[in-house]
């Protein structure tokens, strides 16, 4: 970089998101991103806080410096929000230009578009698998009269990757869409039901850019927060468009563990679902819903969203998704190579990913990089250490025992439900039955050594 002009948004971005990552096996969270956009377009955290409809204490005293020393531990220098723009562009500077060896090949997109693995797969990207018939099966639903989709799949498996696309294309079929991300959201509103659909019918309201009037139709003296949100929806919101509204709720689980909101927010999904099969104005309205695992509080099955509409699994790739994959990668591998990394990984996307993007853009083969994969020397290392921290946990109680015995049994063990469901929601175990078996090599060789 020879000039601080050819510095740009979209690469301080690109080395924020990489280089936290490569060190601290973390991703940027929307919220962390819009703070770094706000700051780079040079906005006080009041301005921010008005534009993102947060409050500025949330900016300023948690966000912003949580953001800030992710950024000074990632790139060994003391950043803030005044220096962060330099201290980037060093960072930038320092990151080794892609080694390219007998192992590669030319991929079929330019090597700029090989961008690294670090959460959803942007929409046009050439690195994008798609399952078979998945995403034509979703885009017709989506379409469909209050149809109703459900997502489901371990972290890291391509939830997000599915869900924009299937938004992506009923924007294409003359829908308004709105993507609302669940993990980005404060505790004190997800905790509060009132908070958590005022901030609904609030953020709904400014993606469709229409004017806020909550005043003028929520009754909080007399009427619940269900009855409330479900008249905006009703009398306000659909009625100010005059085309279907697809909502795109993203780590709906983010909601699970919270009893006093989860029965009744569900429930009103689950109503609003019905309606759609009676009510004109409810026809208009299509939901998205991405989760890891089942809702495990039991709820009336009929007031649950989740015995409902379309299901959609998200399952590993096969191996010609993964021979496809490596391909555009530009790796010339052939099915030996496919296999001595699945054998490790398995049909992992992100580990698949993650593998070859190492293989391509470093000195790493692919023999050394398995060699390595299970150790503090590999490029799993943050990865595994982000699981091993979060089994140490004081909301992973139990876990730490439970997958023991799994890695250490060459058969598959018998847990109780809860431990399987929350390893499982984990994305650590597959399971059969009622019994788990480690979802790859690479953690069955980790948490053998390490637990």
């Amino acid at each position: 970089m020879n000039s601080k002009s050819a510095f740009t948004w979209e690469k301080a971005k690109q080395v924020a998101e990489q280089i936290v990552f490569n060190n601290l096996e973390e991703h940027l969270k929307d919220i962390e991103t819009d703070v770094l956009r706000g700051s780079w377009e040079g906005l006080t955290y009041e301005k921010m806080a008005e534009q993102y409809h947060l409050s500025v204490n949330y900016l300023r005293g948690d966000v912003g410096p949580h953001l800030w020393r992710k950024l000074s531990e990632a790139l060994g220098e003391e950043v803030t929000k005044s220096n962060f723009k330099g201290a980037l562009e060093r960072g930038g500077e320092r990151q080794q230009p892609p080694h390219i060896d007998s192992n590669v090949k030319q991929p079929k997109s330019s090597l700029a578009e090989l961008t690294f693995p670090d959460g959803s797969v942007p929409l046009g990207s050439p690195f994008y698998v798609k399952r078979d018939a998945l995403e034509s099966v979703c885009y017709e639903t989506v379409v469909k009269p209050a149809s109703l989709i459900r997502i489901k799949a371990p972290k890291l498996m391509g939830k997000t990757s599915l869900l924009t696309r299937i938004l992506a294309y009923a924007e294409s079929q003359n829908c308004q869409t709105v993507y609302l991300d669940l993990s980005s959201v404060e505790r004190a509103i997800l905790t509060n039901l009132d908070k958590f659909v005022l901030w609904l019918c609030l953020m709904v309201g400014r993606k469709l850019k229409l004017e806020n009037r909550l005043k003028d139709y929520w009754d909080a003296e007399i009427l619940g927060s269900n009855y409330n949100c479900t008249v905006y929806f009703e009398e306000y919101l659909l009625p100010q468009i005059d085309c279907p509204l697809v909502l795109g709720l993203d780590e709906v689980d983010r909601i699970f563990p919270y009893n006093q909101v989860i029965e009744d927010f569900f429930g009103m999904l689950r109503s609003w679902h019905e309606k759609g099969k009676i009510s004109e104005q409810w026809k208009k309205l299509r939901l998205v819903m991405a989760h890891s695992t089942e809702v495990y509080i039991p709820l009336d099955m009929n007031q649950s969203p989740f015995n409902a509409g379309l299901p959609v699994a998200l399952l590993e790739f096969d191996h010609k998704q993964v021979t496809d994959l490596a391909h555009l990668h530009g790796l010339n591998w052939n099915d030996t190579q496919v296999n001595e990394l699945m054998n490790i990984v398995g049909g992992h996307p992100y580990l698949l990913r993650l593998a070859m993007y190492e293989v391509y853009t470093t000195k790493t083969t692919l023999k050394q990089l398995l060699q390595d994969a299970s150790t503090e020397a590999g490029i799993y290392s943050n990865h595994l250490r982000w699981y091993l921290e979060m089994l140490h946990s004081e909301e992973t109680q139990g876990l730490k025992e439970a997958l023991k015995k799994v890695v250490t049994s060459l058969e598959p063990v018998e847990l109780d439900s809860m431990q399987i469901y929350k390893l499982h929601s984990l994305g650590l175990v597959h399971q059969q039955d009622n019994q788990v078996m480690p979802r790859c090599n690479l953690y069955r060789e980790y948490f053998r050594r390490v637990l």
